[in-house]
């Protein structure tokens, strides 16, 4: 396998893989409010988080940006929480400005970045140039991300069109259950 492929596969898995699912809960919690005609507005959300997740990722592995993993390891279900938290209390109002959840996604994307820094630094030998297998890998979690929110639109489209439930009632229940999954992890993540 080349490298291009290895470091695509490398980005698939990083979103794909069940052990590591924090990932795929915030990609829930951040598209659960859109459906398939809001398209556009998903591919911008999740490309933030993949502008910010590789930016983080980058400063990380060129020795940048050193943040204590036990901190970024609390950090990660934190943002998790806080968007599910949102979407709890912005049900009625559904976000209208993707550029504010734009930045929010690139914000949060820079904080999951981080997490995946040091696996990251032990797959590339220090000696070789970074920035292409970096950019290999953003690719691999845009197309897992793309996969993971196509997903949730198809299985929110079916409990909304098919099954005939109140976008407001699946909206919280996701949300809550988001949560009731990232609580443990909190607990067990603190870092005090």
């Amino acid at each position: 396998m080349d490298d291009f492929q290895l470091y695509i596969n490398l980005g698939l898995n990083h979103v794909l893989d069940w052990k590591a699912y924090d990932h795929v809960l915030f990609l829930v919690v951040l598209t659960i409010f859109y459906g398939f005609k809001d398209w556009k507005k998903v591919l911008w959300l999740i490309t933030a988080f993949t502008l910010g997740h590789t930016l983080s990722l980058t400063l990380a592995a060129y020795n940048i940006v050193h943040i204590k993993m036990t901190i970024v390891e609390f950090l990660i279900p934190l943002t998790i929480f806080i968007t599910a938290t949102y979407n709890i209390f912005k049900v009625n109002s559904p976000p209208k400005n993707v550029r504010i959840n734009a930045i929010i996604a690139l914000v949060f994307g820079l904080i999951h970045g981080i997490g995946f820094s040091s696996y990251f630094k032990i797959l590339v030998d220090e000696s070789e140039d970074k920035l292409l297998p970096l950019l290999e890998f953003a690719i691999g979690i845009e197309i897992a991300q793309i996969i993971v929110v196509l997903f949730v639109m198809l299985l929110s489209y079916i409990v909304l069109n098919i099954f005939k439930r109140s976008r407001r009632d699946w909206i919280l229940i996701i949300s809550s259950i988001v949560i009731g999954f990232v609580i443990p992890m909190l607990i067990e993540r603190k870092f005090w």
